[in-house]
C-alpha cells in the first residue's frame, strides 16, 4: 500500500473527464486511479534517489565531477530505477522535464530510469554545511517553487533530490523519505497539493494493474 501524508487527505483531480477521487483501501483501485492521472499529465513527481551504499560518504563535495567520492546507488538502486522506469512507460505516463542534483546518485537514478530530457540543477542539490545557511534556505524555497509549476503539454515533470532537501522544502512529515520513495504533487492556483506517496519497488504493480 502507499504512505499518505498524516496532514493532507489524499485526492487525486485528473485532467479533462476524470474526477476527483479519494485513495481508497482497495489496492487494485487505487494503482488504476493514479496510474490514470498520471496518464492524463500535469503532475510533479519528487523522488528521492535510489538505494546507495550505506558505508560511502560525499568525500569531495565541491567537485560533483569526482564520482567516485560520493555515495552511490547500488544494485538495488540501479535495479530500481530501471524498473521504476520501465513501469511508467508500461502505463503509459507522458513523462516531460526532468531535473536532478548533481550529485550522481541522484543524476543516475534518471538514466537508468531511461529519462531524457535531464537537466542538473543546484536547487535540488544536497548542500548540507557545505554551503551557508542562507543558500540551503534558497534551495529549499526553489525547490517549493518547481511544485507550484504546472508541467508543459500535460506531461509530468520529474524532480530527483535528496532527503535532506525533501524534508527542508516539505516539512516535518517527510523525514522519514525513504531511498527511492516518489511524492506526487498536483500544482494549482500557485500553491501545490499531495496526491500520494509511493515507494519505488511499488511502480510495477502499478504498471501490471494499469495494462490491464
Amino acid at each position: 500500500m502507499f504512505t499518505i501524508s498524516k496532514s493532507i487527505t489524499a485526492l487525486v483531480a485528473a485532467v479533462g473527464v476524470f474526477a476527483a477521487f479519494a485513495i481508497a483501501p482497495a489496492a487494485g483501485a487505487d494503482d488504476k486511479d493514479i496510474a490514470s492521472a498520471l496518464r492524463a499529465g500535469g503532475l510533479v513527481l519528487v523522488v528521492r534517489h535510489g538505494a546507495t551504499f550505506a558505508d560511502q560518504a560525499d568525500t569531495d563535495p565541491l567537485n560533483f565531477d569526482n564520482i567516485a567520492a560520493q555515495r552511490n546507488l547500488n544494485d538495488k538502486g540501479k535495479a530500481l530505477a530501471k524498473a521504476f522506469g520501465d513501469a511508467l512507460r508500461q502505463a503509459g505516463v507522458p513523462v516531460g522535464k526532468v531535473y536532478t542534483s548533481k550529485y550522481n546518485r541522484a543524476y543516475e537514478t534518471a538514466v537508468i530510469a531511461g529519462f531524457k530530457d535531464i537537466e542538473k540543477t543546484a536547487d535540488l542539490t544536497e548542500g548540507g554545511l557545505i554551503v551557508s545557511p542562507n543558500e540551503n534556505s534558497r534551495r529549499a524555497e526553489a525547490f517549493r517553487k518547481m511544485l507550484t509549476a504546472a508541467p508543459k503539454d500535460h506531461t509530468n515533470t520529474i524532480l530527483i533530490t535528496h532527503q535532506p532537501n525533501i524534508a527542508a522544502a516539505l516539512g516535518k512529515d517527510w523525514y522519514d523519505v525513504k531511498e527511492g520513495e516518489t511524492s506526487i504533487f498536483r500544482p494549482a492556483d500557485g500553491a501545490y497539493k499531495l496526491v500520494v506517496r509511493i515507494q519505488m519497488d511499488e511502480w510495477p504493480r502499478i504498471a501490471t494493474v494499469a495494462s490491464k
